[in-house]
């Protein structure tokens, strides 16, 4: 998701915090001048130029001589092959979760879950079926207004849901986020029930979502997998959808319980 500062504020100090800036600039747009770089997160241009030769010589950027651009370089892919093989994410549940976009034509996520934390881990979606912006790798922000995220809630023991419900911070995205806790509560009961939560439109006007559980053999929340889409791609076949995001969610908790390969 985008973290940069917005123009005006003030420059990242320190070199991690300018080197993450630069990075983050840069994947925002695919590809990115020096003078864009600079712009988006007030770095001056001398420094932006300087950071990224270091990035360079590092391997996390390369610079594209012939349109005078920078790009993300290949030492990045080692770190998030890594970080996927700790979250240990099957080959066969991001086959399903790409299925199950191809399949219903909406954007579709898995989110791995640990305790009360949970972050989405791969997303599949085109220019035809968007994914829900910031809504990318890494997103793990307001549980109460998404659908996989209220899936996590509704998971937790009573004690940790009510410290969650009352600490404050259940920030209205929309019209319709739920930020009573006590009607929050009652829903996120439902889904504890049902194992699937919706969302409709919480997180963003005129998308709707809905998140199925993935569990272990003891019953414990693995994670969830996801769609979103516009409100209109659910009419007459809400049935349908909800039948094929369950299914995700079912042969995913089986590849998790028979420790498909990660590759």
């Amino acid at each position: 998701m985008n973290t940069m500062p917005d123009r005006g504020e003030e420059a990242p100090t320190g070199q991690i915090a300018r080197a993450f800036s630069v990075l983050e600039a840069v994947a925002a747009g695919g590809s990115s001048t020096a003078r864009t770089i600079a712009e988006a997160t007030a770095i001056p241009l001398p420094t932006v130029y300087r950071t990224a030769q270091e990035l360079i010589r590092a391997g996390y950027l390369v610079h594209l001589r012939d349109e005078q651009r920078f790009a993300l370089g290949y030492q990045l892919h080692r770190l998030a092959v890594g970080l996927h093989d700790d979250l240990g994410i099957p080959r066969t549940v991001r086959e399903e979760v790409h299925a199950m976009f191809r399949d219903l034509g909406m954007a579709a996520y898995l989110a791995i879950h640990r305790g009360t934390d949970f972050v989405v881990v791969h997303v599949s979606d085109s220019p035809q079926s968007p994914r829900l912006s910031p809504m990318g790798f890494g997103f793990h922000e307001s549980p109460h207004a998404t659908a996989f995220g209220k899936v996590g809630l509704s998971a937790l023991t009573p004690e940790d849901r009510d410290a969650y419900l009352h600490r404050g911070g259940l920030r209205a995205h929309t019209a319709n986020t739920l930020t009573d806790p006590e009607e929050l509560r009652r829903h996120l009961d439902e889904i504890a029930d049902r194992g699937i939560a919706w969302e409709h439109e919480e997180f963003q006007r005129g998308t709707d979502c809905l998140a199925a559980s993935i569990k272990a053999d003891d019953g414990m929340l693995i994670g969830t997998v996801a769609v979103s889409a516009p409100v209109t791609a659910y009419a007459g076949r809400t049935r349908h959808v909800e039948d094929r995001v369950r299914a995700c969610a079912s042969r995913a908790g089986r590849a998790y319980r028979l420790g498909a390969p990660h590759s």
